[in-house]
């Protein structure tokens, strides 16, 4: 039995349980007698003032128990992370359609199911009028958050001064979460008027603080816990308070057992996604296509409530540089309130949306001068000295990015493909091929300095087992798994020894999310923190039997040995127990080193930079706008990794999820034609709504080759690793420039082709038309 841990290749935790089905998510655990199902009654208008709801129909429906508004929640009525603008249910006004107005509570799901349907014919609503499109609501400066801007230098001089000067436009959607196991919240009164909330969810610390406020308690009396997610990305990070709090709402009040599991349609309809962009930018640049300065006008669609808005909007000014050195910039954000589904975190959090406007203003200065996509990023990239400060005032260290990216361009032949690609589409009128690499900057932490902090508790029993407890939450991304390793290095046990358990704001309080790719960064730290207290004290005490110094012990495949002396860890923790040693500790971690001012967005809010490379070939067919991957070719930096099949996996899903973003995953609403449906998100299930399946992958072996770039992080993160979770997700950038390339010489790349994203058959086929009328 292996007993090295760090940096090898260990199985999910539960990666048995998962494919055999015996993983329990929160729909699997055993009902307690008594339980009650709940369903929301959703708004059927856009937008409105809710003049009445007649519940006695809903309530006289068969098997409901109780009907549940506005005016029962005894606390405070709103879910809003940040700005107090999201009501629970909905009071006074409808913002959405599909907003929750009420709560149906009925002995089971159907029976609420169909309780919830009334609710277009049980509401009252007097309407108003409705914005769907970010720019309209931008023309009517109607916004969730004040705008923002970020400043360095005069770019408007910049671009006068510049040898050449470009314009344009480029519109980015939005993207659904679709995690497998859909949002659900079971919540289970406790004596003394406490709470448990079993919730799905990447915030059990926000789970616990909005139903405590909406109830009127006290936080103490409120446990959420959560083992595992099938998925969030975003999506439960604050979304999943409002079905916490409805569930733990009904259960309060009836005081039995409740459970709110939405069907997938109004999960879609419910809640919100990855914010959709509107860019408008001039730049100023040279004849070798580098970037003299850039004005940037980024209009998010934030929907009805500010929600993560701000935080999305920040991270998207912060990486428009990516991989590159931009002297004078102006770059203002407009978070646009439409009344559509309040959007949310999203796996990157509004980092790819702006640092693909700048990948698009490059492709377009290399095609207008004629030089090579990839010359004209190389010829932007940081450098050292005055080439290595970002617009928000960091410092780019430890720039990987040059030979990162070499290495990838010789082992993918780029220069060779790309002229073996001209050659083709030379010959061949219908079929075109395309090609891109493009880079990867992604500052990793929150953006809010004090989220950056993470507390864990490990126990060793006397039998020499140990189990760990930290606040980060599982969502399949293999967290657990890196905790464990973490912590059973400093111990030096197989890793078959330590074991995680579930998420519990009653074990570890005042928890971040985990999110913003920092869920092994901070917990890992914490949980080695613990795990190192422990070991120093049963270092001190077998010292002093020993009469060696306690740095002379060490601890390692099960054994603790000082010089010839040895003994198994199993029979230290028997002697140190009757010895009255402590064998529990608790552990806590904050990133250190961080500072930002958000009114001037000026600091250092990232704790280092990942970064990464992708190269990718498509082949596109001109007559109808089909399209496929042929081969994609990546590099990654993970740091010193602690378990590469994770990370690899990681990267490779990141990919295959960014790729739908930008390629299939559209999302349309119905216009406000005065049709019974106005205003209905009309992808709302798997059947109007393509995310990418294992046939979107190039079919060859080994067509999707990702490796990781073997480089030690220079900061001290846990064992010199670097997060995986966000920063891939911008690796098919390449795949959505390399289609934009193939049509480009569709046009013999004479036209820049204004493709909009995601790049569907529609959308390219509208390009192909633009680039071959010229």
């Amino acid at each position: 039995m292996s007993t090295t841990v760090i940096g090898t290749s260990r199985p999910h935790e539960s990666a048995q349980l998962h494919v055999t089905g015996r993983a329990p998510y929160i729909d699997d655990l055993p009902e307690v007698a008594g339980t009650l199902h709940g369903a929301l009654g959703l708004s059927p208008v856009a937008h409105g003032r809710l003049v009445a709801l007649d519940l006695d129909r809903v309530r006289a429906m068969p098997g409901v128990v109780a009907v549940l508004s506005a005016a029962d929640i005894p606390g405070v009525n709103d879910c809003g992370p940040i700005v107090h603008d999201d009501p629970i249910l909905a009071e006074g006004t409808v913002n959405w359609r599909g907003q929750p107005m009420f709560l149906v509570v009925a002995r089971t799901r159907g029976e609420a199911r169909r309780a919830a349907a009334l609710a277009a014919q049980v509401a009252t609503i007097e309407p108003l009028q409705a914005v769907l499109d970010p720019l309209e609501a931008h023309r009517l400066q109607q916004y969730v958050v004040p705008p923002m801007h970020l400043q360095r230098g005069d770019a408007a001089a910049a671009i006068a001064a510049a040898p050449h000067r470009l314009e344009g436009r480029f519109s980015l959607g939005g993207q659904e979460q679709f995690y497998l196991e859909g949002q659900i919240a079971y919540a289970l009164p406790q004596e003394n008027d406490g709470l448990l909330v079993h919730s799905s969810t990447q915030h059990p610390t926000e789970m616990q603080h909005v139903v405590a406020h909406a109830l009127g308690l006290a936080a103490h009396q409120v446990q959420v816990q959560c083992r595992r997610m099938g998925g969030g990305f975003g999506g439960k990070e604050s979304q999943s308070a409002l079905f916490a709090a409805c569930a733990a709402l009904a259960a309060h009040r009836l005081q039995c057992p409740v459970k709110l599991r939405p069907d997938r349609d109004d999960d879609f309809l419910i809640t919100g996604r990855r914010h959709g962009f509107e860019f408008r930018y001039t730049v100023g640049h040279d004849e070798a296509g580098r970037l003299l300065g850039a004005e940037v006008e980024m209009v998010s669609n934030a929907g009805a409530s500010a929600d993560l808005s701000a935080p999305v909007m920040t991270r998207a000014l912060c990486h428009f540089d990516n991989a590159y050195w931009l002297p004078a910039v102006d770059l203002r954000g407009y978070c646009a309130r439409t009344n559509t589904q309040s959007n949310t975190a999203f796996r990157g959090f509004g980092g790819p949306q702006g640092a693909l406007a700048v990948e698009v203003i490059l492709d377009e200065v290399a095609r207008r001068l004629g030089l090579d996509a990839l010359a004209v990023r190389r010829a932007n990239f940081y450098g050292t000295e005055d080439r290595n400060i970002t617009p928000y005032g960091q410092t780019v260290e430890d720039n990987i990015l040059a030979p990162l990216v070499d290495e990838l361009a010789a082992r993918g032949r780029h220069d060779a493909r790309r002229a073996e690609i001209a050659a083709f589409n030379a010959t061949s009128p219908v079929l075109k091929k395309g090609l891109a690499l493009t880079p990867v900057k992604f500052g990793i932490s929150f953006n809010v300095a004090h989220f950056n902090q993470a507390g864990a508790l490990v126990h060793v029993y006397t039998d020499g087992s140990v189990l760990v407890n930290h606040g980060g939450t599982e969502m399949g991304q293999g967290l657990n798994t890196k905790v464990a390793q973490v912590v059973a290095h400093e111990l030096g046990l197989p890793l078959e020894r330590v074991r995680v358990s579930a998420t519990d704001t009653h074990k570890v309080a005042n928890t971040s999310a985990t999110a913003a790719s920092t869920g092994t960064d901070l917990n890992g730290k914490a949980a080695q923190d613990a795990a190192r207290q422990i070991r120093d004290r049963l270092a001190a005490f077998v010292a002093a039997r020993w009469q060696v110094a306690p740095e002379a012990v060490q601890f390692a495949g099960g054994q603790v040995t000082a010089g010839t002396q040895a003994l198994a860890f199993t029979e230290l923790v028997a002697q140190a127990y009757a010895a009255r040693i402590q064998l529990w500790s608790d552990g806590f971690y904050a990133t250190p080193g961080l500072h930002w001012d958000r009114e001037r967005l000026q600091g250092k809010p990232f704790f280092y930079f990942a970064y990464g490379a992708a190269l990718s070939e498509v082949i596109v067919d001109t007559l109808t706008g089909e399209w496929r991957l042929l081969r994609a070719d990546v590099l990654h930096d993970v740091g010193a990794s602690l378990n590469p099949a994770l990370d690899i996996g990681q990267v490779e899903g990141a990919f295959v999820q960014g790729m739908g973003w930008l390629t299939t995953e559209e999302l349309r609403w119905q216009p406000m034609d005065g049709s019974r449906a106005a205003g209905l998100l009309l992808t709302h299930a798997p059947s109007t709504y393509k995310i990418p399946t294992a046939n979107d992958i190039p079919l060859e072996p080994g067509a999707l080759d990702v490796r990781l770039f073997g480089h030690r992080n220079p900061a001290d993160s846990i064992h010199r690793s670097k997060a995986v979770g966000e920063p891939p997700l911008l690796l098919p950038f390449s795949v959505f420039l390399a289609i934009r390339d193939a049509v480009s010489a569709a046009g013999g790349h004479r036209v820049d082709p204004p493709l909009r994203a995601p790049a569907t058959g529609e959308a390219i086929l509208d390009a192909l038309a633009a680039v071959q009328r010229g």
